[in-house]
Parts: C-alpha cells; sequence; structure tokens
C-alpha cells in the first residue's frame, strides 16, 4: 500500500546552520506515529517544514509527498488546501492559536467556509456537532462564548473541532497535552483515540511523554540533534530499545512495578546545531562510543522487519541492556 506521507531527505538550516540533518518517515493510511525525543530533537519543526510553516529565511530541501504528490515548495493556494484540509495541525500553546477578539463560532465557521465550503444554516449546525462531538457542554450557548471564558483544557477540546473541520487524512498533535493536569491529559487523548478511530484518520504525535506514545501510537520514531535515530513498532521499541539514546529514554521512566530501581538519566544535553561534534551526534553522551563513532554520522539502517536504527554499535548496545536486565 502507497504511503499517505512519505519524507525524504528532509533537511532545514536557519542562516546557515543545519537544525534538520536528512529526515526519512513513511506515515500509512489510518496509523498512529508517535515522534519522541529531547527538546531541540527537531520534531516539530520537521512537520513545520514539511508543511511550510517556517519563516521564509529558513532554508528547506528535501521531499515531502502527499498521496504521491510533492508539497515541499508548492505555491500558496495549494498549500492553503492541504493545511486544513488533507493535513491539520493542533499547535503546542492552543491558546494563542485563537484569537481573542472573536467568539469561538466566529473561528470555527470561517475555517468550515474555508475548507468545506459552507455557508448559513449548514455551517453553524456543523460548528455546532464538532463542539458536541468534541465534547464541550452547552455547546449551542458557547459558541458565542470568547476563548478567554473557556478553561485550558476546553480551548484544547475547541482547537481539536477546529482541527477536524476540514475532514483531514492526517492530524498532527504536537504536544497536545502540554499544561494540562493528569485528568484533562487522559480526556485529551483518549477524545483524539476515538475520533481517530471512528475517521480512520492518520496522527503524528509529538511528545516528550514517553507514555502517552506508548499508549497511543501504533509506531515511533525517536529523534536526535535533527535525526531519527530508531524507529520501530511502539511495543518492540519500549520492549527492546536498540539505539543508545532510546535506551537512555526508556531507562529513564520509572517502572510501575517489579522491583525498585535507581533511575539512570543520559548525561549532557543536546548538542548546539551551530557546533555539532563530528561523526554520531550522540557519542559524547554515550558510554558506549567507540573511535569510528566520532567520524562517520551512522544512517537509518534496517535491522528487523518495521524496524530500523542509526547505530554502528547497535548489538553491542542491545548486549548491554540484556546484562542490565540480567542484573
Amino acid at each position: 500500500m502507497p504511503p499517505l506521507v512519505s519524507i525524504e531527505g528532509l533537511s532545514v538550516a536557519f542562516n546557515g546552520v543545519p537544525v534538520l540533518r536528512g529526515v526519512d518517515l513513511k506515515l500509512q493510511k489510518g496509523e498512529a506515529l508517535g515522534l519522541v525525543g529531547e527538546s531541540g530533537s527537531g520534531k516539530s519543526v520537521t512537520w513545520l517544514a514539511a508543511l511550510g510553516l517556517l519563516p521564509r529565511h529558513a532554508q528547506v530541501s528535501g521531499s515531502v509527498r502527499l498521496d504521491g504528490r510533492e508539497i515541499l515548495g508548492a505555491g500558496e493556494a495549494e498549500l492553503d488546501r492541504v493545511r486544513g484540509g488533507r493535513v491539520a495541525m493542533i499547535f503546542q500553546d492552543p491558546a494563542s492559536a485563537l484569537n481573542p477578539v472573536l467568539t469561538i463560532r466566529r473561528q470555527l465557521c470561517e475555517t468550515l467556509a474555508l475548507h468545506r465550503g459552507l455557508s448559513g444554516a449548514a455551517v453553524k449546525a456543523e460548528a455546532l456537532r464538532l463542539l458536541d462531538l468534541v465534547g464541550i457542554p452547552d455547546a449551542a450557548r458557547r459558541l458565542s462564548a470568547y476563548p478567554h471564558e473557556f478553561s485550558g483544557g476546553q480551548v484544547q477540546r475547541i482547537m481539536i473541532a477546529m482541527a477536524l473541520a476540514g475532514n483531514p487524512d492526517l492530524l498532527i498533535a504536537d504536544e497536545p497535552t502540554t499544561a494540562l493536569d493528569a485528568t484533562i491529559q487522559a480526556q485529551i487523548l483518549e477524545l483524539l483515540s476515538s475520533i481517530r478511530r471512528e475517521m480512520g484518520m492518520a496522527m503524528v504525535l509529538i511528545s516528550h511523554d514517553l507514555g502517552v506514545v506508548a499508549e497511543n501510537c501504533d509506531r515511533v520514531a525517536v529523534m536526535y540533534a535533527g535525526r531519527i535515530v530508531e524507529e520501530a513498532p511502539s511495543n518492540q521499541l519500549f520492549a527492546d530499545p536498540v539505539h543508545p539514546y532510546a535506551q537512555g529514554l526508556i531507562g529513564a521512566l520509572p517502572p510501575l512495578d517489579g522491583p525498585r530501581r535507581r533511575l539512570i538519566a543520559i548525561p549532557g544535553t543536546v548538542p548546539d546545531p551551530a557546533s555539532m561534534p563530528d561523526g554520531c551526534a550522540f557519542a559524547p553522551r554515550c558510554a558506549l562510543a567507540a573511535e569510528p563513532c566520532r567520524h562517520a554520522a551512522p544512517s537509518l539502517a534496517p535491522v528487523a522487519d518495521n524496524r530500523a536504527v542509526a547505530c554502528i554499535r547497535a548489538e553491542a548496545s542491545r548486549r548491554a541492556l540484556l546484562g542490565m536486565a540480567a542484573e
């Protein structure tokens, strides 16, 4: 089956400084993909670049195909049809994405008119249906309210409703539960999962929360310093991470059952894009790094069915992990 989205060699630089260094991703129709990694890894930039949402001074190269059609560098008219119509995005800070001086009705109806061509009674009825769908209580009355009259969780639900207004094939959720308490987080994630199942929609979930990704995604891509370093089905990645960085992320999670153990933090920080080390970007922080790691950046290579890792020490990494588990 051809992929819904195919990203190949996607690279981004700001003022000559590379921040994405050749990202390759494929996303099937109806699939949920998790994108994880520390801040500064390039998770959000990947999709902002793919949708042409970066500033004009950004240098973007590579290929982004939607249903086989190239959209990277497409004209504004075509991108306007793609963004919100075929592909919708929920941004990290939902409150800043809404206009504070316009009612929810005005903003939601504007989206429906643009992407669905609705007007009159039909657009108002659809706006009401979407608010009901995302669980806004007393939706008929609250359509006339302003963004500041809603709680943080309700604002996020409204943003989901606006994202769904164009019946997208792909929803990109960029940290959709940031700044929400645990109960509201669970409600928002359950809402996204149920809507995705009902609509047959693909989803990309960008998150720092590995538990959220494990529960809601079919496949996971781990990003580090502008590259994907491991990609695998969700259950395989969390049960048996191969790349030392993926091991570090998962090793820092406290276990919910079994014996207590000391959490192992990853030393150091993500390198500054302007002073990226030679070879593997993770080598300065990696306990298994060898001399070859400091000379050549490994490419993402298959290690099993539906699984790829960018590490020349992958087997040594797996043996080390098995040894730690045995202890």
